[in-house]
């Protein structure tokens, strides 16, 4: 079928739909919903079978949800209606929530339900809960939709008539004042669900030394506690504040007012509080911990749980010091598992624009991520394995190839290339790593056509080389089992052998040193030439400044090339469809 997405932004869900129906071989194109005109014109150019919406901020167009079939895709249970679905499950602390698939009609939330799934309630920040279980709900109810449209049924569910044990109703938008903390009567799993709620937007709203600011990142501190409401320690990039029964670290805040109006670390934001607190060190019990080693037989475990999957200079050489530490063990393989929601999305654009020289700070970032690579590509005492369960883009999926082997989660999303940050070159070996594994024309293709893509895919290219189904805590158990073969003497003797002697070839025809010279070359005119595209298009990711236009690499509608699949020289009819 011919289905176009119609979407506020391109989002992790968003992305994942768009990944799995191309997968599928239905023709697929993106617009972004700037305006009605742009909307409608997007119709009229692609004609689709069916346009479904997995992600939108207001109402479609009446002159398109009256001619065509416009299925929305709502993060809340049957009957569920409002803009802040997820948030109000996460406060409530909804033991079940769900996803459904409605038909676009005059009232919001309220046409009829083609599909529905549910799921069980994590306690997780409504960002992974979007990311994980709204997403695969959302897939799964999709699909479902569309099998009924294949069949030209309009069997879809009625309201009244479904058999669901849920049943929501509708819902106002959430307000600050619906989730304000009070410090001195919240408990810590209350003021978690509260902060929770709000991220990653628009942030929970609190007041802290006179500056107004919004909280992300909150955890529990455990085996710390104060006056309710202080401020007790630092940790990292950390901040602990506590409650009436304990503490909880807040590891990201946003000041509205400042000059840096977005988020950043919160001891970045508040350094004036740290000469007064004391300091946990970050990978003790109690500290904020990003980073962790755990040894189990012949396998050493390296994770690194990064907001939003960013790695700032710090991060990196941090992660590059416990690299080192874990590569000095007596193991065989080493296995980076990154963390739940994201592997590494590489450089950290935050911290970056609130430098005092960002040009200057990105070179400092993107060396420290090479580092990690080099160090990584060069080790000769162990297998390494990147275990990504979370999604990755950018620097970060070429760092994970630096790896022996690379193993995906069935359902992750990579974004292998730089060329949407302002026509970024990059970095991290990759002008050695994917040639290796992908072979050069491939190489060019992956970076260049700016698209996501899923495990199957990632495979059958040789960006990675094995996935694994199932849920997060399926796939680690797999990624267990798997690393310890590996570790086997006989599977290690033969493959640490090819290693040592691939890696000497490879040095003999070209040395590492002079692809990091040649990639670092075109990232520093990125930086620091004439051309701003890369401090634009930074400036805009990081003020979250809406897209005027949709890219024609995925609205495929709008690229007229002849050979492109959705160009209007390609279409053809529409499907036919009974509306119901």
């Amino acid at each position: 079928m011919r289905i176009l997405l119609l979407v506020h932004s391109f989002n992790s869900l968003s992305q994942r739909v768009f990944v799995e129906l191309d997968e599928r071989g239905h023709e697929v194109s993106v617009e972004f919903d700037v305006n009605d005109a742009n909307t409608i014109e997007a119709v009229e150019l692609f004609s689709p079978d069916v346009i479904i919406a997995p992600f939108l901020k207001r109402a479609i167009p009446e002159a398109i949800w009256k001619n065509h079939l416009c299925l929305i895709v709502h993060p809340g249970i049957e009957g569920d209606k409002g803009p802040s679905a997820v948030d109000w499950a996460i406060l409530k602390d909804e033991k079940q929530w769900g996803v459904t698939v409605l038909q676009a009609d005059e009232e919001m939330d309220a046409g009829p339900v083609w599909a529905t799934r549910n799921f069980d309630m994590r306690e997780a920040t409504k960002s992974s809960l979007y990311r994980n279980e709204v997403t695969n709900a959302a897939l799964d109810a999709v699909l479902e939709a569309l099998g009924k449209v294949e069949q030209r049924s309009a069997t879809h569910l009625a309201l009244d008539d479904a058999a669901n044990d849920l049943h929501g109703t509708w819902q106002p938008a959430m307000k600050q004042s619906d989730r304000q903390i009070n410090w001195h009567e919240d408990n810590t799993q209350t003021v978690l669900r509260k902060i929770r709620s709000a991220d990653g937007v628009p942030g929970l709203h609190d007041e802290l030394y006179g500056r107004k600011l919004f909280l992300f990142d909150g955890r529990e501190a455990v085996g710390l506690e104060g006056g309710a409401g202080e401020v007790i320690a630092r940790s990292g990039p950390a901040l602990c504040r506590a409650t009436t029964d304990g503490a909880v670290w807040i590891g990201h805040v946003r000041d509205r007012g400042s000059d840096h109006p977005f988020k950043l670390p919160a001891t970045c934001v508040l350094s004036e509080l740290l000469p007064e607190l004391p300091e946990i060190p970050v990978d003790s019990d109690h500290g904020y911990r990003e980073i962790s080693v755990r040894a189990q037989g012949a396998v050493c475990f390296l994770s690194f749980d990064f907001y939003n999957g960013a790695m700032s200079t710090d991060q990196c050489e941090r992660l590059l010091e416990a690299y080192v530490q874990a590569a000095k063990q007596d193991t065989r393989v080493i296995v980076l598992e990154g963390g739940d929601d994201f592997w590494s999305n590489g450089m950290h654009l935050n911290v970056i624009e609130a430098s005092q020289n960002p040009a200057e700070e990105s070179w400092r970032n993107i060396n420290a991520i090479n580092d990690l690579a080099k160090a990584i590509i060069e080790t000769t005492s162990h297998l390494t394995i990147a275990a990504i369960s979370g999604n990755a883009g950018a620097g970060g999926v070429f760092l994970a190839r630096a790896c022996d082997e690379v193993w995906v989660r069935e359902g992750v999303l990579l974004n292998p290339h730089y060329k949407d940050m302002g026509n970024l070159y990059g970095s991290e070996y990759w002008s050695y790593l994917l040639p290796r594994f992908v072979g050069a024309q491939k190489s060019g293709e992956i970076t260049n056509r700016r698209l996501p893509m899923g495990a199957s895919e990632a495979v059958r290219l040789g960006l990675a080389d094995r996935s694994f189904g199932g849920s997060t805590t399926e796939c680690a158990e797999m990624v267990e089992i798997r690393a310890s073969e590996f570790a086997s003497a006989d599977q290690f003797n033969k493959r640490i052998a090819f290693k040592r002697q691939r890696r000497l070839v490879d040095e003999g025809k070209k040395p590492l040193a002079d692809y990091r010279r040649e990639e670092l070359a075109k990232m520093k005119q990125n930086f620091f030439g004439f051309d701003p595209s890369y401090h634009v298009a930074r400036y805009n990711f990081v003020y979250k400044v809406a897209k005027s236009r949709t890219p024609v690499t995925l609205a495929r509608h709008r690229d007229q090339r002849p050979d492109n699949p959705g160009s209007v020289d390609q279409r053809h009819s529409p499907f036919e469809r009974k509306v119901s």
